[in-house]
């Protein structure tokens, strides 16, 4: 497609854009050459503050937009997403149940989303195996909806049951990016590495394998051993980016479609592409959510559903229809 990189520079130097916005703008402005002069000063408290936020905000988003573009091209299902597949819901009570009965924090609490991630990815796909009467795609989508409910009304029987227990990860649970410092985006920043890396690696093969497993073979792609790695790296963004942001619904859907749009079918743009909006639109969201209601704010999670939902009914007519 003529144009790709040029689309790609663009929606990098939108991200750039998108970051310097999110550490001069909210409930109060912030004057970054007083920030940067006077140290002590109440500007450069309020900059300490933001620079965790954005930076967590970049993490989360890129982590969940490569994770869904992976989860699509595995599938072969344009409505794959960490949140509807029931991937980010078994992170979240994973980490309900580690940080509220083990006190887990930090990796030990990153570990939990992944675990819990990785059986709920387990439990969605022998759901859809064992359905039938739909097509794979819908199948697959209507397993991780079921699952994700279940898993979700568990963790909600939790919080009622000792809500005392999990007060302090009610503002996590909604999406909400404010963090105090670099100790939660520092926790996650490994796995966030090591799955981007591992997403890169199965680029090419993901785009041969798009046109079907025995072609892809045929072709000499490597079809078991690239499953196992872009598996794994979809599990490892998932559950990273549910441990750093809570659960984001929507956003592993809309950054791989929009990408796709964008730069065409080929999985090494859509993975680039991804790995841009992803943290993009969650920034956009972040900022909008401090300017619409200062002092307090609106998290980001909630935004992005609220964006997100028409975009996967869009998606969805346009499956039934094909």
């Amino acid at each position: 497609m003529p144009g790709r990189r040029a689309r790609l520079g663009a929606l990098a130097a939108a991200l750039a854009g998108l970051v310097a916005a999110s550490l001069l703008l909210g409930a109060r402005p912030l004057p970054l050459l007083r920030a940067l002069a006077e140290p002590d000063s109440e500007a450069a408290a309020l900059l300490a503050l933001r620079i965790p936020r954005t930076l967590l905000g970049l993490l989360a988003g890129a982590a969940l937009g490569v994770s869904g573009a992976l989860m699509q091209a595995l599938t072969r299902n344009p409505l794959a997403d960490p949140g509807l597949l029931g991937i980010s819901m078994g992170a979240l009570l994973a980490m309900l149940l580690a940080a509220g009965f083990l006190a887990a924090t930090g990796l030990a609490l990153a570990a939990a989303a992944l675990l819990g991630a990785g059986l709920a990815g387990l439990l969605v796909q022998g759901a859809a195996l064992a359905g039938g009467g739909l097509g794979a795609a819908l199948r697959l989508t209507m397993a991780g909806v079921a699952v994700s409910a279940m898993l979700g009304g568990v963790a909600g029987v939790l919080l009622l049951l000792d809500p005392a227990r999990f007060d302090r990860l009610r503002g996590w649970m909604t999406g909400a990016l404010a963090t105090p410092d670099l100790a939660g985006p520092a926790a996650v920043a490994p796995l966030v590495g090591l799955g981007l890396a591992l997403a890169l690696l199965a680029g090419r093969g993901l785009t041969l394998l798009s046109l079907g497993e025995a072609p892809a073979a045929a072709l000499g792609a490597p079809v078991r051993r690239l499953r196992l790695a872009a598996g794994l790296a979809a599990t490892l963004l998932a559950g990273a980016a549910t441990a750093a942001a809570g659960p984001v619904a929507f956003l592993g859907l809309m950054a791989p479609q929009l990408a796709r749009r964008l730069l065409g079918a080929d999985q090494r743009w859509i993975l680039a592409g991804a790995a841009l909006l992803g943290p993009a639109l969650l920034l956009a969201a972040d900022i909008l959510g401090r300017l619409l209601a200062p002092p307090g704010e609106i998290p980001a999670g909630i935004l992005v559903a609220l964006g997100g939902a028409p975009c996967f009914l869009v998606a969805l007519r346009r499956v039934g229809q094909g």
